[in-house]
């Protein structure tokens, strides 16, 4: 096959990609090739039978087309200074300036018009002070909710005018590898279980997710494209009662804290906040069970879950961050028997580990029913726990009762955007017609600056006609 742009990945950079080179008025030919399914096709069984089915080939939570971010919490991010280190390599105002045009393409879509986290000027200071206390920096983000299931009827939506622009779309193909002609990509291998294909382009755009992050770095190592070992994150997921966070969720919706505990000051954060959300498990392709949280506009829990991440930095001699955090996975889901892990703070604290008895006398309910009762501390490194706690009991000064015997910690929650890959500002690799977007590039994390680096990549290549 042949054509003006292949995209690799139907995630949020991919998408955006192709939309704005339609808004652009380009004439190019444009193929996406997703591992996944449609919008309309991506069902997680789950819903019907109350736990996780390991589903094969692929989880439909974290593949097909919208990536897996939407599927999750659905939330978009609108300031530069979430989201990742784009800003670093085309400039603060131009990242904030993007995004607010790509929330205007969101809001076309259907996205709620509602913004979360503006206003409210001095119980915000309030939270900053407490947080300044506690050795915390509040970062102030507006937040636009999508919402899981509205998410999806919103990425419905441009799938299909995308296909109606003639936007040609491949499902259920797996990219192998790219094609090199000297220092030039001139397309991708893909295939399916009947079939294996050529796809010739000018223009190669990889954008797997933190998904195809541990594809995307040997095809790096493969083919000398120029990266370097970049950022981990390793963590857990932490469920309370919405009591205990009621101030915050209603205040700023999410709590975006970084920190830097002693006594090894990595840095630490929290991340994906779910006021009355759902804490879920997904699957990886290596059978790797990973903890994530769900906020839905309409169906609400008892409890607020949110993520405390870890980030590891690894260069010589070992450089294979994403193969670290694996094996902590491994580790944990094999205490679990391949389930996520649960444990109560207190339980942490006492040194013991937590039986399900004890979970269900608790007043916080776990909303990851399959999740086990264990240790997670016998799989967590000991510099990421020790961090995690420290960071856990800093949080309960911003936030009393966070700390508390029975709050829940899930694990493991990994992110994977490890591998960055280096690029000038056009978004060009050391590999002519080569270019690498969104979180499996290492230069963004969530939707909208995913999105952000899609909306630039296509004015890009519409300028060139």
């Amino acid at each position: 096959m042949n054509a003006d742009i292949v995209i690799v990945g139907a995630g949020p950079a991919g998408i955006f990609t192709a939309l704005e080179m339609i808004k652009k008025g380009a004439k190019q030919k444009i193929v996406m090739v997703e591992k996944g399914q449609s919008v309309e096709r991506r069902h997680c069984p789950k819903d019907k039978t109350g736990h996780c089915m390991n589903c094969k080939p692929y989880c439909h939570i974290t593949t097909g087309f919208s990536g897996a971010g939407a599927f999750s919490d659905g939330k978009l991010s609108l300031s530069y200074e979430v989201g990742g280190d784009l800003p670093n390599l085309i400039g603060p105002d131009l990242a904030q300036e993007t995004i607010n045009y790509t929330d205007q393409i969101y809001l076309e879509f259907g996205a709620d018009t509602h913004v979360e986290g503006i206003g409210n000027t001095e119980e915000v200071k309030e939270i900053r002070k407490r947080a300044i206390q506690a050795g915390l920096k509040l970062v102030d983000c507006p937040i636009r909710h999508l919402g899981t299931e509205k998410a999806q009827g919103l990425y419905l939506a441009i799938e299909q005018f995308l296909q109606e622009k003639g936007v040609e779309m491949l499902f259920g193909y797996e990219c192998s590898n790219i094609i090199l002609d000297g220092d030039t990509c001139k397309g991708i291998i893909i295939s399916n279980r009947e079939q294996e294909m050529e796809i010739y382009a000018k223009h190669t755009i990889v954008a797997t997710g933190r998904r195809g992050a541990d594809w995307l770095e040997s095809i790096c190592a493969e083919h000398n494209i120029a990266h370097q070992p970049g950022t981990v994150d390793i963590g857990v997921r932490v469920e309370v009662r919405n009591e205990v966070m009621e101030t915050v969720n209603r205040v700023l919706y999410e709590s975006k804290l970084v920190g830097y505990p002693k006594p090894f000051k990595n840095k630490v954060r929290t991340f994906c906040q779910n006021p009355g959300g759902f804490v879920a498990q997904e699957n990886y392709d290596n059978d790797l069970a990973v903890v994530n949280g769900h906020s839905y506009k309409d169906l609400k829990s008892n409890n607020t879950n949110l993520a405390i991440l870890c980030s590891h930095n690894f260069s010589h001699p070992f450089n294979q961050p994403i193969s670290y955090a694996q094996k902590v996975g491994e580790l944990t889901n094999m205490l679990g028997a391949g389930h996520i892990l649960v444990q109560r703070f207190g339980d942490i604290l006492d040194g013991k580990r937590t039986w399900e008895k004890e979970l269900a006398q608790s007043n916080v309910r776990p909303t990851l029913p399959d999740a086990v009762a264990g240790d997670i501390t016998a799989a967590l490194p000991y510099r990421s726990m020790m961090n995690i706690i420290n960071f856990i009991q800093a949080v309960d000064h911003v936030v009393p009762g966070f700390a508390a015997t029975e709050t829940l910690l899930y694990s493991p929650e990994l992110k994977f955007y490890s591998n960055r890959v280096k690029m000038d500002t056009d978004f060009n690799t050391n590999v002519k017609g080569l270019h690498c977007l969104g979180d499996s590039s290492g230069w963004t994390r969530g939707l909208m600056m995913a999105s952000v680096m899609g909306v630039l990549m296509g004015r890009r290549i519409a300028e060139e006609g």
